[in-house]
């Protein structure tokens, strides 16, 4: 030790007691910024942070199955449900549903999904609209655990 700042700095904050701010490294920010695009494009895309990290078998099966869920949810002619705070339960499936991504807005913005309540169809395709987009959520957590090297 040669009695800089540097050096005596960690002896200092032990006997003061006090608590420090770290600022966070370049790195560390580099790495939050990276996450933050890695869980979006995984959100907006299923299957495509997994195909960013890699893990292509997983990533081409969400990037097949999860739209193609989505699809078949409203080929049952089930129904997009809209943001409706008034009512908790509609609006609890309209975020199910938000959770499929790109899908669910294209779908959204081409006016798919009026859904047909008389239709025999009409409860599964609602089963499949939101099995899908919560399943997506599920794979966007996955690829954030294994950016992180949780798994």
């Amino acid at each position: 030790m040669d009695g800089s700042f540097l050096d005596a700095a960690p002896d200092a904050r032990k006997e003061s007691g006090k608590l420090t701010t770290v600022r966070a490294t370049a790195a560390e920010e580099t790495q939050s910024g990276t996450l933050v695009l890695l869980c979006l494009a995984s959100w907006a895309i299923p299957g495509a942070g997994h195909l960013w990290l890699g893990r292509r078998n997983k990533g081409l099966i969400f990037l097949v199955a999860l739209p193609l869920m989505f699809a078949i949810g409203l080929a049952l002619r089930g129904r997009l449900f809209p943001f409706d705070f008034s009512d908790p339960f509609v609006c609890m499936i309209a975020g199910a549903e938000f959770g499929g991504g790109l899908p669910y807005l294209i779908g959204n913005a081409l006016g798919l999904g009026a859904g047909q309540v008389r239709a025999v169809t009409y409860e599964y395709g609602n089963t499949f609209l939101m099995t899908a987009g919560l399943l997506n959520l599920l794979v966007v957590i996955d690829a954030y655990d294994i950016a992180l090297g949780r798994k």
